[in-house]
């Protein structure tokens, strides 16, 4: 397989964090990617295949597994993988770009691909594992994974739990070290495990990811997470003492777990969030479905109750929910100061409620829709100028005309 130097620094900043104790399995995780790239939910049933049969992932073609679990998957609309995603049997996997010093792949399995095989043929978060160490033995890791770049790549790591526990898996090419999950537990755009890290981490790209802001941030907010509401603030969080998005004109909104785009070196954008909630009586998954969960809500949903959501999203404005809720975010985002006041504390009510005493999943989309027409119309009211520092209006100038977007 034919090796490629990878690309200046660009998009896939993520966070995704576990905790691990006193009878408690949490996780979440912000997908970060280039603003346009939307991202929509997939279910996917169980499933049975031919001994002969293959499967086309992102890049490349390997064989079919005798049997897949279902599972619901949060899927960036041109790939195959998932950034995150749960299955039937209660197994959550999340992963982030990583930037090592070993030689980057021009094609492969992308980290997406194994988080969504991972979940398709795992029962366990130990065998989800091992069948992400598999795939990546026999067919390696690699291919373009940026959208607006498509030739961007990077290795990853993996959290991967059940309702009993898991691991942190970490690569660098085909090389690879994991160690369980205890206690709180994170990981973002740079290798954490002890000896693996120093050997193998790109010190220059992870420090320009910001995760060495990020990762130390949502480890303390984790620590002091005691009801799942907690988890949904943890990813709405903009840094200490920020209510509303800063910004670096290097890096944008990178330096907190809530990110927004907006940098002249490296930008990405929260394109969407999940929470699970992993007990032995059963899961629960919340999601945003929604780019910015600062401007979301966190909706009910399971791997077997199927939503009818309307047209999946593409990399264009359309009618789909993502970009309907994408009107009222960039609107919103021009001024927080003016218009997050309107809706964050009944939102937060909303949601302490609904933790209490979960809707029907299609009843939350329907009461997010009712009330994203409500907030759309007050945002437009509320904000009169844009507030933002000028390089993050130049840059959601671009992605705008590039979505086919007026400009609010």
């Amino acid at each position: 397989m034919p090796d490629t130097p990878a690309p200046a620094l660009d998009d896939t900043m993520c966070d995704t964090i576990a905790i691990v104790d006193d009878g408690r399995v949490w996780f979440a995780k912000n997908s970060d990617r280039d603003a346009n790239e939307a991202q929509g939910l997939e279910w996917h049933p169980r499933q049975r295949y031919g001994p002969d049969e293959t499967l086309l992932c992102t890049w490349i073609t390997i064989p079919q597994a005798r049997e897949t679990r279902a599972v619901l998957i949060s899927r960036p609309y041109w790939m195959w993988g998932a950034e995150m995603g749960a299955n039937e049997d209660g197994v959550v996997i999340g992963n982030e770009a990583v930037f090592t010093r070993e030689p980057y792949a021009a094609t492969g399995l992308t980290g997406m691909d194994l988080v969504r095989l991972g979940l398709e043929r795992g029962k366990t978060a130990g065998e989800a594992r091992d069948v992400i160490l598999q795939l990546l033995e026999i067919h390696g890791q690699g291919g373009g994974c940026g959208h607006e770049h498509r030739n961007f790549t990077y290795h990853n790591s993996f959290l991967i739990l059940d309702p009993t526990g898991g691991f942190v898996l970490e690569t660098a090419g085909r090389h690879w070290a994991t160690e369980p999950v205890a206690g709180v537990r994170t990981i973002s755009n740079g290798l954490t495990i002890p000896g693996f890290a120093e050997k193998y981490s790109d010190r220059l790209k992870t420090h320009v990811s910001g995760c060495r802001q990020r990762r130390p941030r949502t480890e303390i907010l984790g620590g002091h997470c005691r009801v799942l509401t907690d988890m949904f603030a943890l990813l709405r969080d903009h840094g200490a003492g920020n209510p509303y998005p800063g910004y670096h004109w290097s890096h944008g909104g990178l330096a907190a777990p809530c990110v927004h785009g907006g940098g002249l070196a490296a930008a990405a954008q929260t394109t969407a969030s999940w929470v699970s909630e992993l007990r032995p009586d059963g899961f629960r998954h919340w999601v945003t479905a929604t780019a910015a969960p600062c401007t979301s809500i966190f909706k009910p949903v399971s791997v077997e109750c199927p939503l009818e959501l309307g047209p999946f999203p593409r990399g264009r404005a359309d009618a789909s929910f993502w970009w309907r809720h994408e009107r009222f975010h960039r609107t919103a985002l021009r001024d927080p100061a003016a218009c997050f006041p309107a809706f964050d504390e009944a939102r937060n009510a909303l949601e302490r409620a609904w933790t209490l005493s979960p809707p029907e999943p299609d009843e939350a989309f329907a009461e997010h829709d009712r009330l994203l027409e409500k907030w759309t119309a007050t945002a437009k009211e509320c904000v009169i100028k844009d507030t933002r520092p000028w390089y993050v209006r130049r840059y959601w100038r671009k992605r705008n005309r590039r979505a086919g977007m007026m400009e609010p």
